[in-house]
């Protein structure tokens, strides 16, 4: 059976992409809104109540008004937003983590930020596994490719070729921490700084450990193993060893990918480590997500028409 999906917020970066990976898939059927149309409040009420999927690539006050007018208990969301994604009601579409069957099952899932996404695929099943403490406040680094901001981050990054580096969220206030911290159970917001580069896509989140300090903190090598058993299997995480020179790369050029990387690193006297997790902003960290979800959702194989 064919199924309709809406996607609120077409015309931006995650939207188009999405579009992409959706385009010549037989099992979807897109619900598209000319120009004319597509800011009209009636046809996307029209088209929010008539699609099997929705989702929305809106700002959050938008996202939160489109899933008002849905009035179709039939519809189910995939909110691309920041808007739900520690709302009550709302699955945490991190299938990985919050676990297939609940984003299989929901009518409402909130899609993970690209930063909260590598933050949160390396510390949750830590946690979890009492590998690393809950009550530790963690600092987390990270870079992202321009097109994380959208079309004015892009249009700046791309007139302005002379930006080596874009320091932000320098306040402390950014609009990911709250999910890195529920969706990882820590009793301590993380410290996060992110970045930009001149790149158009690709990012790098790294978590420094202190590990001599950290009581009941495991090994590099412990880390390693339990991060390499809690996805064994999946198609869309990768665990990587560490590279023998000692460096990673994100390069300009990079082509985009549904995956995510992941690396633990440790020094010689095992009092240090570093988890390091490398994925496209726009693959895994957006679109890709949605695109995985969705396919979840509508019970089809979940790497269906992604960039692997």
């Amino acid at each position: 059976m064919v199924q309709t999906v809406f996607i609120d917020g077409a015309a931006g970066t995650t939207g188009l992409e999405i579009a992409e990976r959706l385009a010549g898939r037989a099992e979807f059927s897109l619900i598209v809104l000319d120009e004319a149309r597509r800011k009209d409040a009636g046809a996307r009420r029209e088209a929010l109540n008539d699609a099997d999927f929705v989702i929305l690539c809106l700002p959050d006050d938008a996202a939160r008004e489109a899933v008002a007018m849905i009035e179709d208990d039939r519809t189910r969301v995939i909110d691309a937003s920041t808007a739900h994604r520690t709302a009550a009601g709302w699955v945490y579409g991190l299938p990985e983590v919050t676990g297939h069957d609940a984003v299989a099952n929901a009518a409402r899932v909130s899609n993970p930020g690209c930063y909260s996404t590598g933050f949160i695929a390396l510390i949750a099943p830590l946690v979890r596994a009492g590998l690393l403490p809950a009550d530790w406040p963690y600092a987390c680094n990270a870079v992202s490719g321009y097109s994380g901001g959208g079309k004015a981050l892009i249009e700046r990054f791309e007139q302005d070729r002379d930006i080596a580096w874009r320091g932000y969220a320098l306040e402390l206030g950014h609009k990911h921490v709250p999910e890195m911290q529920a969706h990882c159970d820590l009793s301590v917001a993380p410290l996060f700084s992110p970045s930009v580069i001149p790149a158009h896509r690709g990012m790098v989140v790294d978590v420094q450990l202190p590990l001599s300090v950290m009581a009941g903190a495991g090994s590099a090598d412990a880390l390693r193993g339990a991060l390499a058993a809690f996805y064994a299997g999946s198609p869309m995480v990768v665990m990587s060893e560490p590279p023998a020179d000692g460096e990673l790369l994100l390069r300009a050029s990079g082509a985009g990918d549904d995956r995510i990387e992941l690396f633990v690193f440790g020094n010689a006297d095992a009092s240090q480590a570093r988890l390091i997790a490398r994925l496209d902003n726009l693959g895994k960290g957006a679109s890709g997500a949605c695109v995985q979800n969705l396919n979840i959702m509508a019970g089809l194989p979940e790497t269906a028409g992604l960039r692997l």
